[in-house]
């Protein structure tokens, strides 16, 4: 081996790196040609790069270094070069290359059968970029994609790749052609420039066609701009601004679209359109900062110019799934988290977007403030009592400027457009039991606070019992200012709007009212924990009992419920101290829980889990069973003096497998009242789940027809790279007698009433032998397919999906076809077409068929 040092002419100086350090087997110096010849495994050294040939020349006359046989040469970053052969300056910065190939630090390549070297500059002729590796059996296939170009240019200094004459092949085949072509640099985040464009197709839109354009302000500072044109005549605009700090971040966007008058007529008029808006839009922000390590602020709010351009443009897939359950949430918030303590204010707004959405009746939290903390209690101090204290406080600020009324037994719709829920009798009846106006939020004002402290203490006696004594004092207070004027032109049968003024028949009082009260309360908790084994496992079986002691309260202490109207009665709440949802209610009385769980543990790590259980009112007034403004409790299964039993049943023998059952059944009969299904199988490349729910109808709170359904979705991993997948939702609510119904969910009972009133006949009211479907006919209300491929340089994704929406006139179907393309380094091309036409899309035209 010999290592020799060369001094660059062009560089000489008594820095050690400023020498040129060559290793090889053998060195020739040719004093008559005034060349170094290095032969044999030869590197060469200089200023942080390193050249690698099975020979290499030196010139000393035209300082030219000639590097040739499996020559390599090694960037300071770490990229290659490999080349069968170099023509270099010696300092390597100059020169030329023959069929070279680039390696990039991110695995991605360019090559060429030939490039010249000047500076920071390389040019290739005839050359091509890839972010995909060889195929390791055949090196000579064609990459997965690449771009082929007459001539690229590398500008290493500005980071930049620019293309001539450039086409983008795939599997070999050119799809795309570009005369001039610029892309940051592999290694560039951040750029400003031109992003991939997208293709989209509307029934109604037309074809639209936006491409990106990002603005990188400075390097925590960025605009994308996104211009879109639809063939209809429709320009479109998109402006997302982001900022990000020490402490966080901030983000907005916009978007808008200017209509004339042709392209508003292509909508219909409100209240089932908005063609009476020439500009329509949403305007969006989040920000998030950390104030310190416990305490954090932010907001994440939208508004939008109407309800219908959502679903119009084809915005928010997710909340344009869920067609019965759509609004738009804006908050303010502060929250704090210590060990064993949090905080958390917030003020929210929220905006209908369905059609039949009724502002005015939306509310406006201004603030809502939680806070709670866990503390113990030192025994030594408290005469050996010990145990834990929790300090839980509520207060919740409303306001709305319109009542909320909700018709049932029947639902009913407006006279006029068939569209707003509207109440014929705007008052309760005095059994709520065949009430047919609920009370769910009121117009005014509501501000309500709730503290709470508990003490709870575990003690283990000696034959392994588990005894849990605690104690509790809520205290609430209530303010309602509540308003009497105020009208919505939505009128019912008999000519009445909605109307503020009916709030007086649900609330008992004057308009300002303020009530307060103290519920203390004790109880225990027992378990008996019993061990056992067996060949199969470890089993514990647990009977589990608790009592809970309150005073007798016969009034409901809220004069109205706004945040406890979604109780749901099973085995996650059976032994909660109050089963409501919120905090507008709370139980009375003395009651009694009881059921007990076991489970049976598999040495393999899976286990199964059942748990049965039922709660019974002891003395005083069943608070689930006085019903509120909203009919809240009834039809629970705590209403009765003794409940419905709930359980729960896990079984998950092996981690590929799980099932979870939840259900509750009538205490007499053990008929189904309410069941959750939850079932996973993966058992690689296949992945399999289904979600299977029927609840019974709660005609008291406005369910009024049995709701069923199943939902499964599965995933096959072909190949490690190719896969399928496939989702359906079926509605088992639907089929036989009962499809007239959800035809016209609202409507229907609507124009019965109408018949009915014009005849002075019965109003129509719904039996169990109308909403239980007669037939085996079920309707699929969301499914979708898809396949896709992914590796280290390409994902490809190609999905459809239909969702059934019903319209007030019939049901109608959104169909998708989504493809989404992502070459590594180049950007991500979609194309989205909506196949399917909505009557719910406020057109015209569809409105005609």
């Amino acid at each position: 081996m010999c290592i020799f040092l060369l001094t660059s002419a062009q560089a000489a100086g008594t820095a050690e790196d400023e020498n040129m350090v060559v290793e090889a087997k053998e060195l020739i110096n040719n004093q008559d040609t005034d060349t170094v010849t290095a032969s044999g495994n030869v590197q060469i050294f200089y200023k942080g790069r390193a050249l690698e040939a099975d020979r290499v020349i030196y010139n000393r006359k035209t300082q030219q270094i000639f590097a040739e046989g499996h020559a390599k040469l090694t960037e300071r970053d770490g990229s290659v070069v490999r080349a069968e052969r170099f023509e270099l300056t010696d300092d390597f910065k100059a020169g030329f290359i023959n069929s070279l190939q680039y390696d990039a630090l991110n695995d991605t390549q360019m090559s060429a059968p030939h490039a010249e070297l000047v500076g920071n500059t390389r040019v290739y002729d005839k050359g091509t970029y890839t972010a995909c590796a060889a195929c390791k059996d055949d090196p000579n296939r064609a990459r997965l994609w690449q771009v082929r170009a007459k001539r690229i240019i590398h500008n290493a200094e500005t980071k930049t790749v620019y293309y001539e004459d450039a086409s983008m092949e795939l599997l070999g085949v050119p799809i795309a052609y570009f005369p001039y072509l610029t892309q940051p640099d592999p290694t560039v985040k951040r750029r400003t420039g031109f992003l991939m464009p997208s293709v989209m197709y509307g029934s109604y839109l037309g074809t639209g066609y936006k491409v990106p354009f990002f603005w990188e302000i400075s390097p925590d500072t960025d605009i994308t701009l996104t211009p879109s044109y639809f063939s209809n005549g429709i320009p479109y605009l998109t402006g997302v601004f982001r900022k990000q700090f020490e402490n966080g971040n901030v983000m907005l966007r916009a978007d808008g679209a200017y209509l004339n008058q042709s392209a508003r007529n292509l909508f219909t008029a409100a209240p089932f359109g908005a063609r009476d808006r020439a500009f329509r839009g949403v305007v969006q922000s989040v920000g998030e900062f950390n104030l310190n390590d416990r305490w954090k602020t932010g907001w994440n709010g939208a508004y939008f110019t109407d309800r219908y351009f959502m679903q119009d443009f084809g915005m928010f897939s997710t909340l344009n799934n869920m067609f019965f359950f759509r609004e738009s949430q804006s908050k303010a918030y502060l929250t704090g988290q210590g060990q064993r303590s949090f905080f958390d204010m917030q003020a929210m707004y929220f905006q209908g977007l369905l059609p039949g959405d009724i502002q005015a009746q939306l509310p406006t939290t201004h603030p809502m403030i939680d806070y709670n903390r866990t503390f113990d209690v030192d025994p030594a101090k408290t005469g050996g009592i010990g145990g834990q204290i929790e300090l839980d406080s509520n207060f919740n600020s409303v306001s709305a400027s319109l009542a909320n009324y909700q018709s049932i037994q029947p639902q009913t719709l407006d006279s006029r457009y068939n569209l707003y829920n509207v109440c014929q009798t705007y008052s309760p009846n005095s059994d709520p039991n065949q009430s047919q106006c609920l009370l769910r939020g009121v117009g005014g004002n509501y501000n309500r606070g709730v503290v709470s402290a508990t003490w709870k203490r575990k003690i283990i006696d000696p034959t392994g019992g588990v005894w849990s004594p605690f104690a509790f004092t809520r205290l609430m207070g209530s303010y309602l200012d509540y308003n009497k004027t105020g009208t919505y032109g939505a009128y019912n049968a008999l000519n009445m709007p909605i109307s503020n003024y009916n709030q007086t028949y649900f609330i008992p009082g004057q308009n300002n009212s303020f009530r307060g009260q103290i519920t203390p309360g004790a109880g225990v908790e027992y378990r008996y924990p019993i061990l056992a084994h067996s060949p199969l496992g470890d089993i514990v079986v647990e009977p589990i009992a608790q009592l809970i002691a309150r005073p007798n309260q016969t009034s409901i202490p809220s004069l109205v419920n706004l945040d406890a109207q979604s109780l749901v009665y099973d085995d996650t709440n059976l032994f909660d101290i109050n089963k409501y949802s919120g905090y507008d209610r709370f139980e009375t009385g003395t009651r009694i829980n009881y059921g007990g769980q076991a489970t049976t543990q598999f040495a393999n790590g899976g286990f199964i889990n059942a748990m049965v259980g039922q709660s019974s009112q002891l003395a005083g007034a069943n608070a689930y069973a006085m019903a509120d403004a909203a009919n809240v409790g009834l039809a629970s299964g705590l209403n009765t003096r003794t409940s419905d039993v709930v359980g729960r049943l896990v079984v998950a023998p092996a981690s590929f497998f799980s099932l979870t059952s939840k259900g509750r059944f009538d205490k007499d009969t053990f008929d189904v009242r309410r069941i959750d299904l939850l079932a996973s199988l993966n058992l690689n490349p296949i992945t399999l789940g289904i979600q299977y729910a029927n609840y019974y109808q709660q005609q008291q709170i406005g369910f009024n027809y049995l709701r069923r359904g199943l939902s499964t979705s599965g995933r096959w991993d072909i190949t490690k790279n190719y896969f399928i997948n496939g989702s359906v939702t079926l509605d088992m609510s639907r089929g036989g007698a009962y499809e007239q119904y959800y035809n016209n969910p609202l409507g229907v009972f609507y124009n019965n009433f109408i018949s009915a009133a014009a005849i002075n006949q019965p109003l129509p009211t719904l039996s169990f032998s109308q909403v239980t479907p007669k037939s085996s006919f079920y309707s699929s209300a969301i499914w979708g397919a898809g396949g896709g491929y992914n590796d280290e340089c390409l994902s490809a994704t190609l999905n459809y999906s239909s969702i059934n929406q019903p319209w007030y006139t019939g049901k109608n179907y959104n169909q998708t076809i989504f493809l989404s393309v992502n070459f590594r380094t180049l950007g991500e091309m979609k194309f989205q077409n909506n196949i399917g036409r909505l009557m719910n899309d406020g057109l015209s035209s569809a409105m005609q068929q």
